[in-house]
């Protein structure tokens, strides 16, 4: 019998992802985020969660994807991911938030090769659900890079 994962899923643009759930601290909607001077363009802020301060990563930013105004689905996962070796809190805003769903590790494919230079280290691997491609977010990867400059086609350069 294959290992199963608890991910949560999640949309950005039209693309649906997936992280850990185990990684998850707290699913929010959309809140005031003070502005950074300075920031790089995916960073959008900081928010305070339960006295810790929390910043805040725009997924579609961050994957190079085209941007969008807020909806009554836009969340802001926050999420624990290592940075510099620690373990911190992070904040993710995507466009909606689905569900808790089981994926098969062994049936979790790498990241397609295409040919061309893309940034695929984002990717932990890709799954199917519901007749979907699901995106697994390697969380460490996307959160270690926040902040550098999105590559024109693919995740990010």
């Amino acid at each position: 019998m294959a290992d199963q994962t608890q991910y949560v899923t999640l949309g950005a643009a039209d693309s649906l992802f997936a992280v850990p759930v185990a990684r998850v601290q707290q699913i929010l909607e959309t809140q005031s985020v003070a502005v950074m001077p300075q920031a790089p363009a995916d960073f959008i802020g900081m928010i305070d969660v339960r006295g810790q301060s929390v910043p805040v990563i725009d997924l579609r930013l961050r994957l190079a994807l085209p941007t969008a105004a807020d909806t009554h689905n836009t969340r802001i996962i926050v999420l624990e991911a290592s940075i510099g070796g620690s373990l911190r809190w992070l904040g993710l805003k995507t466009d909606r938030v689905f569900e808790v769903t089981a994926l098969d590790e062994e049936a979790l494919e790498p990241p397609p090769e295409v040919g061309a230079a893309w940034r695929s280290d984002y990717v932990a691997g890709v799954g199917r659900r519901n007749g979907s491609f699901v995106t697994v977010i390697d969380l460490d990867r996307l959160f270690a890079g926040a902040g550098e400059t999105p590559g024109p086609r693919g995740l990010a350069a």
